[in-house]
């Protein structure tokens, strides 16, 4: 069934947990220390943290819980738009009730800082992978929001990051949703029996083409800054900024990118495949026109992998549901109630030599200062997410190439098409490189 209206996954959060849009919305299971309520840490023994995009996400999720957290400190944040930096700064200094937060319009005087441990990067997608890729060569540990921008950035990253020896999260709160742990480990643990077929649903959209006229740039916001990498193209408004950029794929790769990195991953992490990916990708969609949007706004992929399992991947209401020989386990909407057939898998306890899931109930950030303690790998490490967002990446090259396409995860590559294969990276604006 396709939607309506365009759904985000935070309107999903915020009212299945039943609070206003303005609220401070903790992932999942939250303790005490994780509420600041945990006896104080002496400030020596923090983990000293800088945020860099500190727009709606940026504040609302990352900011607001890592504040949270008795054992780190936010010293920095930095975004182009004054606005929120100032908002950001005021909210950081009123926590520690100080005047110490410092402000930046450039990452690069972030991550330049030795002072600074980590840093949290909460910026659109083409920035993900430059950003990250400067702070793990600074010798700092890495929290950043999905996903990718192409296959060949997210490789460099993996690489980058096992090079400089840093720890390195992809935020994303998924492993640590229940009903998602809960499913994947029973289809991991065999309950569906063998599993044949994957089923994805995310949001379709958006539903307009978006406002092509260029727009006076907004006083306080350093445009080409927030361009970066990406082409150069005039600003055009709300239908560009803060949010809708998602549309546009010199910035993104719409839904199939964005709610992918999140239901894929699941897919993934049940199948039993995070560590690899499909061999065969066809798919089909319809794609913004008249405007600036250029994203699918509907589409229906088909991918399989090598051991015959297929996974369907189409636009309606967020969804993931596993098949197999001896029954199915899924949900229909946002964190949903598991449902199962036979219903009797629901209740099927995990034994205590079966598998069990890696998993951190109170969330990405607190499962990340806890890997920069531990130095362990954190939950959604960068090769779990550079094969997630593959799966996202050679959908949309398939649905605009208009062909299935056979791909090779080990090379990542596809097989003898050099026209899909130079889609697999994009050239980026003078003076930014990887």
């Amino acid at each position: 069934m396709r939607m309506r209206q365009r759904i985000t996954r935070r309107g999903f959060m915020r009212k299945a947990a039943g609070v206003a849009g303005s609220a401070v919305v903790f992932p999942y299971v939250v303790g005490s220390a994780a509420l600041g309520k945990a006896p104080n840490v002496a400030p020596s023994n923090r983990i000293t943290i800088g945020f860099i995009g500190v727009g709606s996400h940026g504040i609302g999720m990352n900011l607001r819980t890592f504040l949270g957290q008795p054992d780190c400190q936010a010293v920095a944040v930095c975004d182009v738009d004054a606005n929120n930096m100032t908002k950001a700064r005021n909210i950081v200094n009123q926590r520690y009730g100080n005047k110490d937060c410092a402000t930046y319009k450039d990452f690069r005087d972030v991550i330049g800082r030795d002072d600074i441990d980590a840093v949290m990067i909460s910026t659109p997608d083409h920035w993900h992978v430059p950003m990250s890729l400067a702070a793990l060569r600074a010798g700092k540990d890495v929290e950043c929001e999905k996903p990718t921008l192409t296959v060949r950035e997210g490789r460099v990253l993996v690489e980058t990051a096992e090079r400089y020896g840093r720890v390195f999260q992809w935020s994303t709160e998924d492993r640590a949703v229940y009903e998602y742990h809960r499913m994947c480990e029973l289809v991991r643990n065999g309950r569906i029996g063998k599993v044949h077929t994957i089923r994805v649903e995310l949001p379709s959209g958006p539903h307009n083409p978006g406002n092509p006229r260029p727009m006076p740039i907004p006083k306080g916001l350093d445009y080409d800054m927030w361009l970066g990498p990406a082409p150069w193209a005039p600003y055009t408004g709300k239908d560009q900024l803060p949010y809708q950029w998602r549309w546009i794929l010199d910035y993104s790769g719409g839904q199939l990118a964005d709610w992918g990195a999140h239901l894929l991953d699941g897919a993934q992490w049940g199948n039993d495949s995070e560590h690899t990916g499909p061999v065969e990708v066809a798919g089909k969609g319809v794609f913004c026109e008249g405007g600036v949007y250029d994203t699918a706004k509907e589409y229906r992929i088909e991918y399989k992998y090598a051991d015959g399992v297929k996974m369907i991947v189409k636009s309606g209401n967020p969804s993931l549901r596993f098949e197999g020989s001896e029954g199915w386990i899924g949900n229909v909407g946002w964190r949903a109630p598991l449902q199962a057939e036979p219903k009797r898998i629901l209740g099927s306890k995990i034994g205590p030599n079966e598998i069990h899931l890696y998993t951190c109930k109170a969330g990405e950030q607190r499962n990340f200062l806890d890997c920069i303690k531990s130095r362990k790998e954190c939950y959604f490490p960068p090769e779990i997410g550079q094969r997630c967002f593959t799966i996202a990446h050679i959908g949309n090259i398939s649905m605009m190439l208009g062909r299935k396409l056979r791909w090779n995860p080990e090379k990542e590559e596809f097989v003898n098409d050099e026209q899909a294969n130079r889609m697999l990276s994009r050239s980026m604006r003078s003076p930014w490189h990887l």
